[in-house]
């Protein structure tokens, strides 16, 4: 098993052009406990190795242990440390570089230069925390209260949205409170049961659905709050900052299952499944859901409590492992851990999943840390599942697929073989596969 040491590459404030180059000595998740993970870091301007700059790293890690640590860069050998975790887990590198007066060295963007990275041991062996008893009867119950809502559907026409494509602002009622809404887009020219079908969901944050299309599909864009499409800024800047304000975080809600605010979300999420499979354009076999960080969670549970679903693509996915913290690995950015949230764990979710899998996180993520996606990853059932694993890249989307633009169909990355310095490679993504 392996992950990536990236080039990590700004443009700095004078001329030249700076990069990081990272290597470690062995695939960056393929460590045992106990083993040491060394890693070399050389600093260089134009290609060539820039001498006298400060590097200081930090190491943390789900083992709880924190270390610190400084170099100055030479112009012959790159700088390197060593560090190792006695447990199956990660450890987090972040390594800033400084200017001879201690200055923080930055990009043309006026950013720190910063690599944000690390290693894993034996992650294959990282388990989640027990699940409630009740796992499924409680969510046997939510199915039935939405049964209980009939799938009224109001569709209105945006004409000439898209070219190529009938685009519908839709609004389903939905038990929970508010429906479910979205913008549903159509191939101009549909027979019945001739498509596939796809649902989208979006990360953290207060707007309406987007218009997605794709050739061949049709496109169910989902917005995680059941609120209205299309409005102004304002409008979205006004449930921010009052009615949404900090969703999802009120300790209080989050103690019973029935009351926290992902229940109403994820009512949602299964009623845009329903309505989809309702579409007479629907072929009835292939049904994909995909979504990065919160809507990564969303995705999750779509393909966890939906058998019909075929594929699950899950970005980075939000509420992973949400017990880990019991068990010392690092939190990321989360709600505190109630007993409520267990229901919506998307590790424990991930046990009900049958359908393919692909999932995506980095070694620099502490919004959603790999802990918490291995735990996921170990515990879908599904025999066709797959995870890549990047280095030197953290929550954002630089140069990860942007799931809201296309349909990610990753093929096996290109692992340079040819050795390094002293015998090091520079390792750039890893998929790891479920076995055949």
């Amino acid at each position: 098993m392996s992950a990536i040491c990236l080039w990590m590459v700004a443009s700095a404030t004078w001329a030249g052009t700076l990069a990081m180059s990272w290597k470690t000595d062995k695939e960056p998740v393929a460590y045992q406990p106990g083993e040491t993970m060394r890693f070399m870091i050389q600093l260089l301007e134009d290609g060539q190795p820039l001498a006298g700059k400060t590097l200081k790293w930090r190491r943390t890690g789900d083992d709880g242990a924190t270390t610190t640590g400084q170099a100055v860069s030479s112009a012959t050998e790159p700088v390197e440390f060593t560090t190792s975790t006695n447990q199956p887990g990660f450890v987090r590198i972040e390594v800033e570089v400084f200017n001879p007066d201690d200055s923080p060295m930055k990009s043309a963007n006026g950013e720190a230069l910063k690599f944000e990275g690390g290693a894993g041991a034996q992650p294959e062996k990282l388990l989640g925390s027990p699940e409630p008893a009740d796992f499924d009867a409680f969510w046997e119950r939510q199915k039935a209260r939405l049964a209980e809502v009939p799938m009224k559907a109001e569709l209105k026409e945006i004409a000439e949205a898209r070219p190529g494509f009938k685009i519908y602002d839709v609004k389903v009622a939905c038990a929970g409170g508010r429906p479910m809404t979205g913008y549903l887009a159509v191939p101009d020219g549909a027979k019945e049961k001739s498509l596939a079908a796809q649902v989208i969901f979006h990360g953290y944050g207060v707007s309406g659905a987007a218009i997605q299309t794709s050739p061949g599909r049709i496109v169910l864009d989902v917005g995680a709050h059941g609120i209205e499409n299309g409005r102004d800024d304002a409008y979205y800047k006004s449930l921010e900052e009052g009615e949404l304000k900090a969703y999802g975080f009120n300790n209080q809600e989050n103690a019973k299952p029935e009351t926290t605010y992902a229940n109403g979300v994820v009512l949602r999420v299964m009623r845009a499944l329903q309505y989809i499979k309702s579409r007479p354009e629907w072929n009835g076999r292939e049904l994909m859901v995909n979504g990065p960080s919160q809507g990564g969670f969303h995705a999750i549970a779509a393909a966890a409590l939906d058998p019909e679903v075929t594929r699950c693509e899950a970005l980075k996915p939000w509420f992973c492992d949400l017990g880990g913290i019991k068990q010392g690995r690092l939190r990321g950015w989360r709600p505190d851990n109630a007993e409520g949230l267990a229901y919506y764990d998307t590790a424990t979710l991930g046990k009900r999943i049958r359908c393919e899998t692909y999932l995506l996180t980095a070694l620099g993520d502490y919004v959603c840390p790999p802990s918490g996606v291995m735990v996921l990853y170990n515990q879908i059932k599904s025999t066709n599942k797959m995870i890549e694993i990047k280095q030197g890249e953290t929550h954002g989307w630089d140069s990860a697929p942007n799931s809201r633009n296309q349909t990610l169909r990753p093929q096996p990355a290109a692992i340079p073989t040819s050795p390094g310095p002293q015998g090091t490679r520079n390792f750039h993504s890893h998929l790891i596969r479920a076995p055949a």
